[in-house]
């Protein structure tokens, strides 16, 4: 199996203080290198993103004052897990929680000297319960120890002190664990650059990519008698739509759903796409078939792949340009410059970013001024029909402030579903119908939370 070049790791400009594209800055400043998590997808934080950042650092710390230039790196979890990288480092953990419905966050050691000048809460001073400890002749050693606490402390991450060190600790059930304390250094003054320095300082590297993405699209165009454009609405489709027209690609298509969030409708339009292929009914599938499954994907085919085929039909043999990248999945992690669709043979599949992250794409498309689907800005980090089954919680709770009546229409059809299979109501409030086999990751979950998925468990109990 071919080894792809996956960007492991992050370049960042100590001297202009920017995330980097490339290895060296406009500057002409070599970047230092930031490690990545797996998948290695990495995308600047949004509005939402900052603000959702800040909510949880007031809730949980006090108010801390962030840089305009935060990333978040995609990591693996139940839901939403990300690390966010500020000043070219490690700076804390955002997760959401399916069960408790709620966003929080973990600093790191390194990211602590951000935040200890500002907590006004959320701060454990180990000395006084490491004292009562030594006093009752027990030894005491702090690093992956575990301590009861005297006073009643909401469970979740928390800053520790002793002396002048300080660590990251967790509370759970009245004991705190701590990992580990350090002596924290600190920041001092940084340059806090906004995202017109951040491109400014990759525009040799942004007109490298692009030149190198119209090429590969110029080269491969006419590898059969007809050329299109697959446009989704998302930013990954936006950035190619541009790129295809820019090598002489016209002709676009838009496959409606019917399931697409409102904000997707209109930007299709402002985009000048006019051909559209509608889908099958996403209603009618569900109430016959269930609700669709990440390994049970059956309304991709209902919705996209037939309306296509149809498409296709008329066409004849074609290339279509499309924004599939490396990033986005392990399924595509393999993906060719052109690859046959083996779904519809008529088409031939033209992947010209590929090898692009998200981090590169939405910095094309500052820097190239080209508007994307505003739901990005409002924090939905993956367009596509909002029933998807590879949406996260995270994204649908947030479907619920933006379109509470779409979110209802989809709750009643999941509940009245798994009332009739027997499914308990954690089942369906914690995003558990998403599977049609529960994976390893999602059984301990439930285990850890005596969740139980049917109601014939409960029964038995």
């Amino acid at each position: 199996m071919q080894i792809l070049p996956l960007k492991k790791t992050l370049y960042w400009c100590s001297k202009c203080n920017v995330p980097l594209i490339g290895q060296t800055c406009g500057c002409r400043n070599e970047g230092f290198k930031v490690p990545l998590v797996q998948p290695y997808e990495l995308r600047p934080a949004l509005s939402y993103d900052i603000s959702l950042l800040n909510e949880c650092l007031i809730r949980q710390f006090g108010s801390t004052p962030l840089q305009k230039i935060i990333l978040f790196n995609k990591a693996g979890g139940v839901d939403r897990n990300e690390l966010v990288i500020m000043n070219g480092e490690w700076f804390g953990w955002i997760s959401f929680d399916p069960q408790k419905r709620e966003t929080i966050f973990v600093p790191t050691e390194e990211g602590l000297k951000y935040i200890i000048p500002y907590a006004g809460k959320g701060l454990v001073d180990l000395g006084s319960i490491l004292h009562s400890l030594k006093e009752s002749g027990k030894k005491v050693r702090i690093g992956g120890k575990k301590f009861p606490l005297p006073d009643s402390h909401p469970d979740g991450p928390v800053i520790v002190k002793y002396g002048e060190k300080y660590g990251v600790g967790y509370i759970k059930e009245g004991y705190i664990r701590v990992k580990k304390i350090i002596t924290i250094n600190p920041a001092g003054n940084l340059h806090n650059p906004d995202w017109d320095i951040v491109i400014r300082q990759n525009k040799y590297h942004l007109k490298n990519i692009e030149r190198n993405a119209i090429r590969a699209i110029k080269q491969h165009m006419h590898d059969r008698p007809v050329v299109n454009i697959s446009f989704s609405g998302g930013k990954d489709s936006t950035a190619v739509l541009n790129l295809a027209r820019k090598a002489g690609v016209e002709d676009a298509y838009f496959v409606d759903t019917g399931v697409e969030f409102p904000e997707t409708y209109q930007f299709v339009k402002e985009q000048g796409i006019t051909n559209v292929l509608v889908g099958g009914d996403f209603w009618k599938g569900a109430v016959h078939a269930g609700p669709p499954g990440k390994d049970n994907r059956w309304c991709c085919k209902l919705l996209k792949m037939n309306p296509v085929k149809l498409y296709l039909q008329e066409t004849g043999p074609c290339v279509t340009v499309q924004g599939n990248r490396w990033y986005e999945s392990f399924n595509r992690a393999s993906l060719e410059v052109t690859s046959e669709n083996p779904n519809n043979p008529l088409q031939l599949n033209l992947s010209p970013i590929r090898n692009w992250r998200a981090f590169e794409v939405f910095l094309y498309l500052k820097w190239a001024e080209i508007p994307y689907n505003p739901l990005y800005e409002m924090g939905i980090e993956r367009i596509g029909c909002y029933v998807c089954p590879s949406m996260l919680e995270s994204e649908y709770e947030r479907l619920r402030d933006l379109h509470p009546e779409l979110a209802e229409r989809w709750d009643l059809m999941l509940q009245e579903w798994a009332e009739k299979e027997g499914f308990s109501k954690d089942f369906i409030s914690c995003g558990l119908w998403r599977w049609q086999e529960l994976p390893a990751k999602m059984l301990e979950f439930c285990k850890e939370r005596n969740i139980t998925t049917r109601l014939h468990e409960i029964a038995a109990e």
